[in-house]
Parts: structure tokens; C-alpha cells; sequence
């Protein structure tokens, strides 16, 4: 149905499915959000659809940013301006009306929870991986996640996986209402669809304007909190601790950081 370079899109009834496709990680940079973001606004004008699931082929949902391509990242030295841009493309995200079922089979890290985060609900598994990762690799959060995350599990429990960037399992993220649903690991995509469906077998004008109400005013504090997250992005970039962790990350040990 598609002909996007990095997603695959299909229609079921009322219900879409955006697949990305860049496994087996789907590390996202500028244009794989740009494509995501295109596809949802049209959805938006278009009354077929109803519901939407955004789901990935691989073994991880979303890994993060991709590390290799800065630039279009956003995560060098050199790349505020473009990072800005990737901002700007999330945040086309939240403003789209349909409402979003995550199917998340395995690893949502770093931007890649924000990804999920996007979403109205998430279904999961016991083998999937929730971490927001900034502060053991040098900087700040991003996506708006300063915003999403408080707001979905309170700024208590919000707190406390920033700061550690700790790794939590599906059926935790359940437990604290980061997601929504655990089901077997390969019934996570049928099981987010069939919640998809459920939601579009209600009313599709009064299920927009609920979500509006419920989401009033979320997109202009994700465009706020991603102006300041990049703030603070683009000068702890420049900071030994930010190479360090990048580095220890690609070695997979323990970072040392050094606090400059």
C-alpha cells in the first residue's frame, strides 16, 4: 500500500498497520520519523481509517537513534540544527488524531521509547525491553520524553529510569503503566491489532474528540520540552562523558565518566 523507503503500511478494515522496517534494530534517524509522521497525518484525513497500529519486523521495536548516522540524528558534535529537525518531525507525531496502538515485540530504548511513547496504548511482552538510556550514555533525554514519560508513570517512577537508565521487562512496564497489555511475544502484533479493532468498532468522531480532550495541549508541551531537551543536548554532546558513553556502549561494558 506503501511505497516508503523504511516502513510498510496496510489496511485491514478500519484498522492500519505502519510496520517499520529497518531490522533488526529500526534505529530511527530524520527521514524514518519523517515518513512515520507523513503517513500518519494521512491517516488523518482519511475516514477508512480509524485506528492505527505501529509495529516494527525485527527483533528490537526501536533501539534508539542511529549512532552512525549524526547528521541526521542530531547526536554529534556538529548536529544540533539537525537534531532540531528530528525534533520538529516528532513532534508532527503527536499532533496527528488517530488513535495509536504500539506493538512493541521487543527492545523500545532511548528515542525509541519515545517512539512507543507516541502512542495511545502499548502492547507487549515479557521478552521486551523499556529504557530510557540518555544519562548512561552522557546526555540529556530527548523526544520528549521529559514530558511523555511523567505523565504516563508519574514523575516518581519517571525519575528513577532516567537516572539509572535501568532496563525493565515487559511485564514490569505493565506493572508500573508504562504499557498496557502483556500477551506471548508472538501474539504482540494480532493482540495490538485486535485492540485496534476494538477501538474502531466505536464511534470514530466521538473517539477523535475524546482523545483531543484527553491530549489537549500535549503536543505544544512536547514542542516546549523538545526545545529545551535540545538545549541540553547540544552542549553535554560536546562533553567527554557524552564519547564515553557512546563508546561504552558500542564495547558493551561499563562506562566510565569522568563528570566533564
Amino acid at each position: 500500500m506503501s511505497d516508503w523507503k523504511d516502513i510498510r503500511v496496510e489496511m485491514d478494515g478500519h484498522v492500519a498497520t505502519v510496520e517499520i522496517r529497518r531490522p533488526p534494530n529500526n534505529f530511527f534517524d530524520r527521514p524514518l520519523i519523517a515518513e512515520i509522521a507523513a503517513t500518519f497525518e494521512s491517516f488523518d484525513g482519511d475516514p477508512q481509517c480509524r485506528a492505527i497500529v505501529l509495529a516494527a519486523e525485527g527483533k528490537a521495536f526501536c533501539a534508539g537513534a542511529d549512532f552512525s548516522n549524526r547528521p541526521d540524528t542530531g547526536t554529534g558534535a556538529e548536529g544540533a540544527g539537525d537534531g532540531k529537525h528530528l525534533y520538529k518531525e516528532a513532534t508532527r507525531l503527536f499532533r496527528t488524531r488517530k488513535p495509536i496502538v504500539a506493538a512493541v515485540h521487543g527492545a523500545a530504548v532511548g528515542g525509541g521509547l519515545g517512539l512507543a511513547l507516541v502512542a495511545d496504548f502499548r502492547v507487549t511482552c515479557a521478552e521486551a525491553r523499556f529504557s530510557a538510556n540518555f544519562n548512561r550514555l552522557g546526555f540529556h533525554p530527548g523526544f520528549g520524553l521529559t514530558t511523555t514519560l511523567p505523565r504516563l508513570i508519574g514523575p516518581q517512577q519517571a525519575a528513577l529510569l532516567f537516572y539509572t537508565g535501568r532496563r525493565i521487562a515487559g511485564d514490569e512496564a505493565v506493572r508500573i503503566g508504562l504499557a498496557d497489555l502483556l500477551v506471548g511475544q508472538s501474539d504482540v502484533r494480532a493482540a495490538a491489532q485486535a485492540l485496534a479493532l476494538e477501538i474502531a468498532q466505536s464511534a470514530p468522531l466521538a473517539v477523535m474528540s475524546t482523545r483531543e480532550t484527553l491530549r489537549r495541549g500535549l503536543a505544544d508541551a512536547i514542542e516546549a520540552s523538545t526545545e529545551r531537551e535540545l538545549v541540553e543536548q547540544e552542549w553535554q554532546r560536546r562533553t567527554d562523558d557524552f564519547g564515553e558513553g557512546v563508546k561504552a556502549m558500542g564495547e558493551r561494558r561499563q562506562p566510565d565518566f569522568k563528570g566533564r
